[in-house]
């Protein structure tokens, strides 16, 4: 098993390509029971939860699902899928019964799950629709939610026990998706943000997210950046497109005119900080899944010949 984690640690150290950070990378590479799957110190530190992202391998999908894709809906077949939540599953000390995902059309629609949720996943037996957030404070169930370039963020109160996971691509971030969910928390459970600790998972990074000018427009209305924003962030050290030049701007200008490169880990980071969350308390990606196909599922890179990785949370039981 030391050999395994070895092997993708190798792979980590080889392949991954990640933007310069000041103090390395925040993500762990971890491997059990033949799975690679990536966490982050600051959800480590926290007792209350076990968290994963997980990468492409280490399961038994085939073809352009290959190997542990989470979407039944992209073609893949279903005992595959199954398979796949029920290795990760194990990974969290549970079962495929406890795990309950989103189902994604990018909004900021927000459930929450109770025990009447437990094990509900898109191709099952989920009973709602158009969610891309969750939060709950049972213990013992399985937030899950999907990307292959769309940011996934977690969340978690270990004062008020509650925790909550996001899929935020374009449209989520646009319309504040981590800040609906720093508020549905405050309301259902009573969370203080300052006591939130949160992550910003893989997801695209700016060099590689071209958009044109109706969404340029959209992002320069809806967020803008100012200057307190700017130095709070650069003076925090933990953001990790910021090298020479300083921190960059949310829209940087594409390789032709009315194109942009839209950085969504910075607006996601900038958005969390607006609703309360301290940014000692925030985990921020330096991997690319555009950069990393091989490795990670990326929609962009693929031309939609892809599956899907999973953001998991759980409460301890």
């Amino acid at each position: 098993m030391q050999a395994m984690e070895n092997y993708w640690e190798e792979q980590l150290n080889m392949h991954f390509r990640r933007d310069e950070r000041p103090h390395g990378s925040i993500l762990r590479l971890q491997c059990r029971d033949g799975i690679p799957f990536l966490t982050f110190p600051k959800l480590e530190a926290c007792c209350a939860v076990e968290h994963l992202f997980s990468t492409r391998a280490g399961g038994v999908s085939s073809g352009q699902f290959a190997t542990l894709n989470f979407s039944v809906k992209l073609g893949d077949q279903r005992e595959n899928v199954t398979e796949n939540y029920r290795r990760v599953a194990k990974l969290l000390h549970g079962r495929i019964e406890d795990v309950t995902g989103t189902v994604q059309t990018h909004t900021t629609n927000i459930r929450t799950v109770t025990e009447a949720d437990r094990g509900k996943v898109a191709w099952t037996t989920a009973d709602y629709d158009n969610v891309d957030g969750l939060v709950t404070n049972v213990r013992g169930i399985i937030l899950a939610a999907y990307t292959a370039d769309c940011v996934p963020i977690y969340f978690v109160d270990p004062v008020k026990k509650a925790i909550g996971l996001a899929h935020s691509g374009w449209r989520g971030t646009v319309a504040n998706m981590a800040g609906k969910m720093v508020e549905r928390m405050r309301s259902e459970y009573g969370t203080n943000p300052k006591d939130l600790i949160a992550a910003i998972g893989p997801s695209i990074c700016q060099n590689c997210y071209e958009v044109d000018e109706t969404v340029a427009k959209a992002f320069q209305e809806a967020i803008g950046v100012d200057e307190k924003d700017r130095k709070d962030i650069q003076e925090s050290g933990i953001y990790p497109m910021q090298g020479k030049q300083g921190l960059r701007q949310i829209l940087e200008p594409g390789k032709e005119a009315g194109k942009y490169q839209l950085d969504l880990w910075l607006t996601n980071l900038i958005l969390l900080k607006r609703a309360g969350v301290t940014l000692e308390n925030i985990d921020v990606t330096d991997l690319c899944t555009a950069h990393n196909a091989s490795l990670l599922f990326s929609h962009r890179a693929s031309h939609g010949k892809r599956g899907n990785m999973g953001a998991f949370l759980k409460l301890k039981d």
